[in-house]
């Protein structure tokens, strides 16, 4: 509430950039919730992140862990496997939201005043004063529009009080500062009048007014019309009222809404939202999810605010989600509605026109606070909204009610963790305390949603033997999961089933087949596929699901489902659609990713042709260029990972090994080596249960890269050895091409030269022989390294140049920037220091250009050592860290050691023995678990610092 500040021990710790206290502030306004790197990063960036954003939030995350650690307090930062999450000891936001709760169950104004004033010393000035990110305009508004109410909350305990004359000075302050704040002129306009200022009272509300007219078109509302009369005619109730003129018999008023449940949890920010709901006729639509928790928040929204409406609080089920009721007509709503206002029967007309009209006529003069529960759509309850009121009126409903005009939306989402633990303990007891852990995995296996979060806790409640991990290891199997979330009277599947049936039959159909999908989310392109219709008709489909409430969307064009609505998706489409059905939805999603990712690879590695021309491929998404093909790869990855998977476990072990073969480009270039192994193997199951050694051979060569790219040289070795054979078996000449390069590049790590060498012959002359002229270039680049390494630098100079050449010939952009960074390696060992650095900057430049992060470690230690020869150890230093990074980042360790070899000669050269040890230690162990024989130089370096 102020500056984005860390303290410890009374003082600011320093050292986080802008952007870094901007990735911190939203961890801290999202606290103790996971939020993904993508979360943080479209919340710093909004749609348009630069491409190296993942990179530098997870630079930020590293830096506030730096500072933390300083702090001690480095545990309040935890990766998750969704994300991260903060914990602070302490954070002002959270004690100024403690203290305003404490104060709503306070009565005393002199200790209501005390609380508050305490509540907003806490501000420090501006929300977020020192932070550029786009999420900070919205939220500084919101944490702004908290610190009036709690302004105006103050002035109404002081007006009461009778301290109007302190405060004048004060209040107008705020009013010059928020002219449209028409609650903020009433206290001011209020504490003139008491102070025997009767005409600057007015002035006041001339200015409110003018500003109103001028910037909003607007005229005040009902209260302070009412403020202003008042004033005008010096009514005696204006002013402060003797304690004992105060104290009167309570009126009756009534009080129509359900009982507020005690156990009621979290939702702080919702709260917040309605209360901070201006004067006048208000109409809030609550929207979400079955099971989220829509009513249970209106109703405990309306007691909270049951002093702000004194003449009742009404209540009505409309009914249009409850299972085994037809929806209530709006008449029959309105006959209940009035009755709960105190109307006669006798008074009630028959039409609903009729009954409409007195329901507004009666309205006209109250504040009350209405809660219209379960509204099915828009039309059902239009004919329920009063006309000219102060009331507030809360609807629920499973739909977006996007015709409602005038409305303000509230769309809910799934609990946060430290509510859904309040909620679950406050349910279980003791027993929650004593398994942490056991407890947040139920929380997830419920999806934190809250109707899933009671039924289990209150299973567990009522079965003293169950241990909280017990019921977890229930709620694992995926099969019985929405069985156990039931009770005898409600459950969840129950309440899914419902929102299922009120789907149109087209709905329905989209709604099981999505529940097919092996994926976590989707666009309207692969849910046409599944469909087999048109993507147009799929969005619109898609957005009707949305509005509905059953599917969820995290950012634009994108789609998913809630984990328990996907089980109960995916359970309706087995009981509902034929297996023949099922069957072919799933080969049409298939198809389109094959055909779609070919397509896009195409366009990112056009020199790759060789090895992709047997694959059928239908474009089913239009790409302009190689940025949208990029982009596409990259949100749908994920997908198409969980896609190849279970084509190679269900019937489409041919779709599952064309899949892993399109995507080895884009995995390798962008280091995705998990994604990668999980594929490759998935692939190479098929093609062994099928018997296809040709797709058997395949896969084995990319998963043997993938383990070269990681360092697995003996896996690699062993792998490719199988491949090898296969591929003479069936006479794959291109495949021999890769063994024989994969194995090369292995004894070119090992220092085995003479064995590499005659890989790579093999490789050269079978590319050249089958035509392979991007498999020639490399064959050229990595003879050249053995040539370098063996202090042929003519030879090795010779073929990287005509490797380059080939390169850019094909069009090879990334083999380019790798044919620079290798001619930088021969010149810096040729001692020509300047020609390396420019050839290693220019590798570095085309790298980023490209956005191969992957890559880029190479060409950082390269310019490290360049720096470091030509006597720059700053530079040095900062090439190497920026390598360090990367490479562990990406688990690229073969330049993890580099880099920690090259920092540890840096600052031998600087006299920091001690860091140049720990550097040199570091990389020495590396090596030797990689298996090479250079952590025989590093161990004599460090023999040589001792």
């Amino acid at each position: 509430m102020g500056p984005v500040q860390v303290m410890a021990d009374g003082r600011e710790l320093t050292g986080l950039a802008p952007r870094h206290r901007a990735v911190l502030a939203y961890l801290l306004l999202h606290a103790r919730t996971v939020l993904s790197a993508d979360q943080l990063s479209d919340a710093v960036w909004g749609v348009t992140p630069p491409d190296t954003a993942r990179a530098q939030i997870q630079a930020a995350v590293t830096a506030i862990r730096r500072v933390l650690r300083e702090a001690k307090a480095a545990q309040s930062l935890v990766t998750r496997s969704g994300g991260y999450t903060i914990d602070p000891e302490w954070l002002d936001l959270d004690e100024f939201t403690g203290r305003l709760a404490a104060v709503q169950r306070e009565t005393d104004p002199g200790a209501v005043t005390r609380q508050v004033r305490e509540a907003l010393a806490l501000w420090r000035g501006q929300p977020l004063a020192d932070v550029h990110a786009d999420y900070v305009e919205s939220a500084r508004s919101r944490l702004e529009q908290r610190r009036l109410a709690a302004i105006e909350r103050l002035a109404d305990a002081e007006l009461t009080l009778g301290r109007h004359e302190d405060l004048i000075d004060e209040l107008s302050a705020h009013v010059a500062a928020h002219p449209l704040r028409e609650r903020l002129s009433g206290q001011l306009m209020l504490a003139l009048h008491r102070a025997g200022r009767q005409a600057d009272a007015l002035s006041v509300a001339r200015a409110f007014r003018e500003s109103l007219v001028e910037q909003q078109g607007l005229d005040p509302g009902r209260a302070f019309v009412a403020i202003e009369q008042a004033i005008l005619r010096d009514d005696p109730d204006l002013q402060v009222q003797p304690p004992e003129a105060a104290v009167r018999e309570p009126e009756r008023r009534a009080n129509f809404v359900p009982y507020d449940i005690p156990d009621f949890a979290g939702r702080a920010i919702e709260l917040d939202q309605i209360a901070g709901l201006g004067a006048g006729l208000t109409i809030l639509t609550i929207d979400g999810m079955a099971g989220i928790g829509k009513t249970a928040l209106a109703i405990h929204a309306a007691h909270r605010l049951a002093d702000r409406y004194p003449d009742g609080q009404l209540f009505v089920d409309l009914q249009a989600h409850t299972a085994g009721h037809e929806p209530i007509e709006p008449g029959a709503a309105l006959e209940t509605l009035t009755r709960q206002l105190g109307v006669p029967a006798e008074r009630i007309p028959a039409s609903v026109t009729a009954r409409a009209a007195l329901w507004r006529a009666e309205l006209a003069e109250r504040r009350v606070v209405i809660v219209l529960d379960n509204a099915a759509d828009t039309d059902h309850v239009k004919p329920l909204l009063p006309g000219a009121s102060d009331s507030l009126i809360l609807i629920t409903s499973r739909h977006r009610l996007v015709d409602l005009d005038g409305a303000r939306a509230l769309s809910m989402d799934v609990l946060q963790a430290r509510d859904g633990e309040r909620l679950f303990a406050s349910i279980v007891g003791e027993r929650a305390k004593a398994e942490p852990g056991a407890v947040l995995d139920v929380l997830q296996l419920c999806g934190f949603l809250p109707l899933a979060v009671r039924i289990a806790a209150a299973r567990l409640h009522h079965r003293p033997r169950w241990t909280v991990e017990y019921l977890a290891g229930r709620l694992r199997d995926e099969r019985r999961r929405l069985a156990e979330l039931s009770t005898s009277d409600r459950g969840v599947a129950a309440a899914f089933t419902l929102s299922y049936q009120q789907l149109e039959a087209e709905r329905q159909r989209m709604f099981r087949l999505l529940g097919m999908h092996p994926g976590r989310d989707t666009d309207a392109h692969a849910a046409a596929a599944l469909a087999g219709v048109p993507a147009a008709d799929a969005e619109m489909l898609l957005e009707d699901l949305l509005d509905a409430h059953v599917l969820a969307q995290h950012e634009p064009g994108r789609y998913t489902f809630h984990d328990l609505l996907r089980e109960h998706a995916r359970a309706t489409a087995s009981a509902e659609e034929t297996a023949e059905a099922r069957h072919d939805a799933l080969t049409r999603l298939l198809d389109h990713y094959r055909g779609t990712t070919v397509a896009a690879i195409q366009l990112l590695y056009p020199f790759g042709k060789l090895r992709r021309s047997s694959i059928p491929g239908t474009e089913t998404v239009p790409f302009r260029d190689a940025v949208e093909a990029a982009a596409w790869l990259e949100a749908e990855r994920a997908n198409l990972v969980a896609a190849g998977g279970h084509a190679a476990d269900g019937d489409w072990p041919v779709h599952a090994g064309q899949l892993a073969t399109i995507l080895h480009p884009y995995l390798d270039g962008h280091a995705r080596h998990a994604d990668a192994i999980t594929l490759h193997t998935k692939a190479l199951e098929a093609a062994r249960r099928r018997g296809d050694k040709a797709a058997e051979a395949a896969a084995l060569l990319d998963l043997a890269w993938v383990h070269w790219r990681q360092g697995r040289y003996e896996a690699s070795y062993e792998i490719c050895g199988r491949a090898l054979d296969l591929c003479r078996e069936v006479g794959d000449r291109l495949g021999e091409s890769r063994a024989h390069n994969t194995l090369g590049n292995v004894y070119l790590r090992q220092h085995e030269y003479e064995r590499a060498d005659h890989h790579l012959e093999h490789t050269l002359g079978l590319s050249r022989e089958i035509g392979n002229r991007v498999g020639e270039a490399y064959a050229l680049s990595n003879l050249g390294i053995s040539h370098d390494r063996q202090g042929r630098y003519a030879e090795a100079l010779d073929h990287h140049r005509r490797a380059l050449e080939l390169h850019r010939q094909l069009g090879s952009r990334n083999g380019e920037a790798r044919g620079l960074d290798l001619l930088g390696q021969v010149y810096q060992r040729q001692g020509q220091h300047e020609q390396a650095r420019d050839h290693h900057r220019r590798a570095l430049e085309l790298y980023r250009e490209l956005g191969s992060r992957s890559d880029e470690a190479a060409p950082l230690n390269g310019l490290g050592e360049a720096a470091r020869s030509l006597g720059d150890p700053g530079q040095a230093l900062a090439h190497h860290r920026d390598a360090l990074v990367i490479a562990c980042e990406l688990g690229n360790r073969p330049e993890e050691a580099r880099a920690h070899e090259g920092l540890a000669h840096v600052h031998r050269d600087r006299g920091g023995v001690d860091a140049a040890r720990d550097h040199a230690k570091q990389a020495r162990d590396l090596y030797a678990d990689l298996g090479v024989p250079d952590a025989g130089a590093v161990e004599a370096f460090l023999a040589e610092l001792d």
